[in-house]
């Protein structure tokens, strides 16, 4: 603009598309509704099947991932694959064998990716080697990809719906979950702010995979997210958290934020209860005329401390998405 300089490092549109289909998906949209077809189809499109700088510690994995950008396709990432697995599996389309054989081939680079202490890396396994952080350069975050609860869970949700909840992928994912949640009951969030980000996310992988979510762990989550609800029935988060956890599950109620507590809090509570129906009705309160939420903080993280990504559809398809799941746990409960 006239006065002010935007930067943007990248665009999302692999992970936005995805999103959004959920999100429809979730709120009720037919699975195959035209608008749900198209971007299916675009996903497909979007699949990559080249090789990349991955296959050094990963050479037994065939390609079959998503990236995050338009084009990247050195560098496609566990956490879009995953979320593209679930929305093309729960899309309708014509040709269903070309989706079937995606779907299958995005599931077994996963598989091939996982890290040998059962979680996912973002774009990388076994990349773990924290002394390289010592470089001198590298002054500007991580230059290395341990795995992280976020991702970790996405994976383990996508491989759940598609049918994996009981294979020794999941269980090993699964344990990786365990040993990494917080001692007061939340989880981490590795690529958004961050602990309401980590346990909205580790909850719903352990609910697709079948557990038994009365189980004293989940409860301990669904006390933290329900202890650090605001007044107003929202959930918020500054991203100075991840330099004082003094500040986890602190600061004013977003929409991005407010959908991940009240998902999470339906993976493991009942939809009647008095912090679930709070946070529906901050969504409902807070949704603007033309349909939307304003959102004017950053909720992404690039790298934790360092820089965070303000991603302009977060304000609407997750609070699509947790008012969808409310509906349908009241429906279906």
């Amino acid at each position: 603009t006239d006065d002010e300089l935007y930067f943007q490092p990248c665009f999302s549109p692999v992970w936005d598309t995805a999103l959004a289909m959920i999100a429809l998906l979730d709120s009720g949209l037919a699975p195959d509704h035209p608008a749900l077809q198209l971007a299916a189809r675009w996903l497909l499109r979007k699949q990559v099947i080249t090789g990349g700088d991955w296959q050094v510690r990963a050479k037994d994995a065939e390609p079959g991932g998503w990236s995050f950008e338009f084009e990247n396709d050195m560098y496609p990432d566990t956490d879009d694959t995953a979320e593209v697995l679930i929305a093309l599996s729960r899309t309708e389309l014509p040709d269903e064998r070309r989706k079937r054989e995606a779907i299958a081939r995005g599931k077994r680079w996963l598989l091939g990716m996982q890290s040998s202490n059962g979680g996912w890396g973002a774009f990388d396994r076994n990349n773990t080697r924290r002394i390289v952080n010592q470089i001198p350069f590298c002054d500007f975050g991580e230059v290395i990809d341990p795995p992280s609860e976020d991702v970790t869970a996405h994976v383990v949700e996508a491989l759940a719906l598609l049918g994996d909840a009981g294979s020794p992928a999941v269980r090993r994912g699964l344990n990786y979950l365990r040993r990494a949640q917080q001692p007061d009951g939340s989880w981490f969030g590795r690529w958004g702010v961050n602990y309401i980000y980590g346990t909205g996310g580790a909850l719903p992988a352990f609910q697709a995979s079948g557990r038994d979510m009365a189980r004293l762990r989940f409860r301990r989550a669904t006390t933290w997210l329900t202890t650090h609800q605001n007044g107003d029935g929202g959930w918020g988060e500054t991203y100075a958290s991840y330099d004082d956890p003094a500040l986890a599950g602190v600061g004013d109620s977003t929409a991005s934020q407010t959908a991940w507590g009240l998902i999470g809090l339906l993976a493991a509570d009942s939809p009647r209860s008095e912090a679930v129906e709070r946070g529906a009705r901050w969504l409902v309160d807070h949704q603007e005329e033309d349909g939307q939420w304003e959102e004017p903080q950053f909720t992404g993280t690039g790298f934790p401390g360092d820089f965070y990504i303000k991603y302009h559809l977060y304000r609407n398809y997750w609070p699509l998405s947790a008012l969808g799941r409310y509906r349908q746990a009241l429906t279906h409960p």
